[in-house]
């Protein structure tokens, strides 16, 4: 009887130790967390999410201004930051790693984590982002037989030694949701499906060898592969691109996710600038979102800027703006950014019947459908959708009648009350404007040599590939050869130069004839191949031909893009001498990395004062391979900066040592601008800004790159420019606009009724908002009827309340922000009964 007793006392107490540790293990993971997936969503915590992301690159802005990017995204309704991991910024040369200033990756999550949001690491190391060389570090290339992105054993090493120490450092700083820290999801590769498809057997197993090896690194997150169809489990495959709904992952066991809704696309030098309407990219996320979607992200949400000679390509600009909710300065572009975020808070009401029930699909016309989402709880939530391209749908759904806009859906959190469509735009829209900043720069100038046989150069017999001499140290490589004129020759007599023909392989060539510059060929993103072509002036005796070949960044996709060649390849002609042609191809060729200027580091503060500068009325203009310096001091204001360059022609730009990047305005853009419609399917060349113009003008400055006094602008210019005709410019708010139906849904009138402080509908509210430290001035325009036009260019219809402009003067001029509500009664009563209504308004800011 007394060992039965101590039989029992030790199996309570052993009970107990049982619990205790539940009980630890339990409090461990209330603060380390979880995360885990089944077909519906992303569970952190057991807890399935709608996950709504976006895309900030960290270098492609600067520290100082992360926080501020960052509570914005937050403000517009993100839960998840996403960026790539950038292997050549934090890996520069083989085991030297930088992660500090705009590489400081550890800071930018733990402010992911501060602003109480997730982050979703695409490490990658592959990134393409039309980044320099696709991410890849050009060191790679050199590294005994490799061959990128296939079943190569030298690039597998170096791949997965990057990737190693990029998950190390993230667990020891504790950044993963399991140890209480952000990131919840984990990329590995990125969009390799359609290569593996060219490539063959070795790719299938490349594909195979990075999920295993990504999977045992042990983050405790899931891992993704974007356009991957084969994608090996437990690895989730997502889609990229305009649309997703259509997308089905490999396994009915993951979720439905979707890493690239692409907000817009990247402008390239000689492009006309891509934008894409809210409302089609609206529409695009509530159809991915009713077909089952768990996980959104934007694509760029801020794209930034491409500083220094990051910019890949070739021929992507400096400027990587995307049409992002957050433009490239950080500042939010309205509509896109209101409208994202009344779609967001529509698509949080729905959560609860999304992540927990399944889809039926009713029919309600020939192009009207209902997604309807009920779960045990008792929720429901609808989506209807009018994919009609052109015509307004009037449609019953549960005994009511929905009256849909085309191509358009509406959002039913309780399958009764419309809060939100996607054609409906109820947040403001702002006009951006660039203010210069009074009088203009004092430059000196500094002509760099086109002949220079020193120590920096060497000669061999024959052409070189560009990237294989410069290692991408420089843009800048010069080929540089002499050809003898005899005194007999027909065209010393006859005045008709010979034509000189020189191949490259890209990206940009200026031909320099003894020390004169005879003419300029460049290339474009689709076809970077040139061709020189032009007479040349000769003279008897020894003439210098001096080729400056230019990268303007280099390749970031396609197969063994590490093979693909850059500069001076030949063949190198002349035409028209007493014997024909002479092919230069073979001869002696000296070769010099870079300009004299760059040697010097005339762009910074130490090396600028090595040489004599040109002052006053003798500075430089319209001469090719000039340097141009300032001194400045930095302009008053928080207002975002930039410098017009219109005025120049090709090269780039320095402030204090830091690189803005590659400027080139006398590239102009290609392209047809015509009239865009939201409505109807996307791609990248249906709507486009900016043709005839330069592709970029503007070029960002952070002002944390700035001293309150002081500051050294350093220019280089290629082709010969005005540099009196460069300014500082502010970026702020000229006018902002809205644009609202006189029943429009709203989010705020169904969450009071949900609340029961409504029994009715509410009317909707027109919102007007300048910056901080603007003030309404003026109403432009005001219009209750049937107003024309957009804003920046509205004119009123044929219905239109006389005292429509009354409400915005007495509640507006004077003040950083008011509201109006859209009634008939607010503007001197109903201009035309059973007609439906609109406001547009356009206020001045300043």
């Amino acid at each position: 009887m007394k060992f039965l007793l101590k039989k029992q006392e030790f199996l309570k107490m052993q009970k107990f130790n049982l619990m205790l540790v539940v009980l630890l293990c339990c409090l461990v993971s209330l603060c380390s967390g979880s995360v885990s997936y089944d077909h519906k969503a992303i569970a952190i915590n057991g807890q399935r999410k709608i996950l709504i992301s976006g895309s900030i690159h960290y270098p492609r802005s600067t520290p100082e201004m992360w926080p501020d990017l960052i509570q914005k995204a937050k403000e517009g309704g993100l839960d998840v930051i996403q960026t790539y991991v950038f292997w050549n910024g934090h890996e520069p040369q083989p085991g030297q790693y930088y992660f500090e200033d705009r590489y400081d990756l550890v800071k930018f999550i733990k402010l992911i984590k501060q602003a109480g949001l997730y982050a979703h690491l695409r490490i990658g190391p592959y990134a393409c982002a039309e980044w320099n060389f696709g991410g890849f570090p050009v060191w790679l290339k050199y590294v005994p037989g490799i061959s990128f992105r296939t079943d190569n054993g030298p690039f597998k090493a170096a791949m997965e030694k990057f990737t190693r120490h990029i998950v190390n450092m993230m667990k020891a700083n504790g950044l993963y949701e399991t140890q209480g820290g952000p990131i919840i999801l984990s990329q590995i590769e990125n969009e390799y499906g359609p290569l593996e498809y060219e490539l063959g057997a070795p790719a299938r197993a490349y594909t195979k060898w990075a999920a295993q090896m990504a999977v045992g690194l042990g983050t405790g997150v899931p891992w993704v592969m974007c356009k991957q169809d084969d994608a090996p489990d437990p690895v989730i495959n997502t889609c990229n691109g305009f649309y997703c709904d259509y997308f089905t992952p490999n396994k009915n066991f993951k979720p439905k996710m979707w890493t690239e809704a692409w907000t817009g696309w990247f402008t390239e030098f000689g492009g006309a600038v891509p934008y894409r309407p809210a409302e089609d990219l609206a529409y695009s996320v509530a159809k991915f979102i009713q077909s089952g979607g768990s996980f959104i992200n934007y694509y760029m949400y801020h794209g930034g800027t491409n500083f220094g000679r990051t910019a890949g390509g070739p021929f992507i600009a400096t400027s990587y703006d995307y049409d992002a909710p957050l433009d490239e300065y950080g500042l939010k572009r309205e509509a896109k950014w209101g409208h994202l975020k009344d779609l967001h808070r529509a698509i949080k009401l729905c959560e609860p019947a999304l992540v927990n029930g399944d889809p039926s699909v009713v029919t309600l016309g020939n192009y009207q459908t209902a997604y309807v989402y009920k779960y045990k709880a008792g929720g429901c939530a609808a989506f209807l959708s009018n994919n009609n391209r052109a015509a307004y749908a009037t449609v019953n759904f549960r005994g009511q009648r929905y009256n849909i806009p085309p191509w358009s859906i509406s959002i039913l959190p309780d399958c009764k009350n419309t809060v939100y469509n996607t054609a409906r735009v109820g947040a403001q829209t702002s006009l951006m404007k660039m203010t210069s900043e009074g009088g203009g720069f004092s430059w000196q100038s500094y002509n760099d040599q086109t002949e220079s046989y020193d120590d920096n150069s060497y000669t061999t017999v024959g052409l070189l590939e560009q990237l294989n001499v410069t290692r991408d140290s420089s843009d800048y490589l010069w080929y540089m050869t002499d050809v003898k004129v005899g005194s007999n020759e027909g065209f010393l007599k006859s005045g008709k130069w010979p034509t000189l023909t020189v191949m490259s392989a890209g990206h940009a060539l200026h031909v320099f004839i003894n020390g004169q510059l005879s003419g300029t060929v460049y290339g474009s993103q689709a076809n970077p191949k040139i061709t020189f072509n032009k007479p040349v002036n000769l003279r008897p005796g020894v003439n210098k031909i001096s080729l400056l070949s230019i990268a303007v960044g280099l390749p970031n996709i396609g197969p063994h893009f590490e093979t693909w060649n850059a500069g001076v390849l030949g063949p190198v002609t002349l035409y028209g001498l007493n014997e024909g042609k002479r092919d230069l191809t073979w001869q002696k060729w000296s070769y010099k990395v870079g300009l004299k200027g760059e040697i010097l580091s005339l762009h910074s503060l130490m090396g600028s004062s090595s040489v004599e500068w040109i002052q006053g009325s003798y500075v430089a203009q319209k001469q090719p391979l000039t340097w141009y310096k300032t001194i400045f001091n930095a302009p008053g204001g928080n207002e975002p900066l930039a410098l017009d360059m219109s005025s120049m022609g090709k090269g780039q730009i320095w402030i204090n040592g830091q690189s803005i990047g590659r400027y080139w305005p006398a590239y102009k853009a290609r392209g047809s601008c015509s009239t865009c419609s939201y409505a109807g399917y996307f791609d990248e060349k249906k709507c486009l800004s900016k043709c005839g113009e330069s592709s970029q003008k503007w070029y960002h400055v952070p002002r944390s790159w700035l001293k309150p006094r002081g500051n050294l602008l350093v220019v280089f210019e290629e082709l010969g420019g005005i540099p009196y005709g460069i300014s500082m410019v502010k970026r702020s708010v000229y006018s902002v606009c809205a644009d609202i139906y006189e029943w429009q849904p709203s989010l705020m009138n169904y969450e009071m009724q949900a609340s029961g402080k409504a029994a009715k509908p509410l009317r909707p509210k027109a919102h007007l908002s300048c910056s901080a430290g603007q003030k309404i001035t003026s109403i432009k325009f005001a219009s209750f009827g049937t107003p024309l036009g957009g804003c920046g260019s509205y004119s009123e219809g044929s219905c239109h309340a006389h005292h429509s402009y009354d409400a915005f003067n007495k509640y507006c001029i004077g003040q950083q922000s008011c509201t109006v509500p859209v009634t008939p009664e607010a503007f001197g009563g109903d201009p035309c009964p059973k007609v439906m209504k609109k406001l547009s308004v356009e206020a001045i800011c300043s």
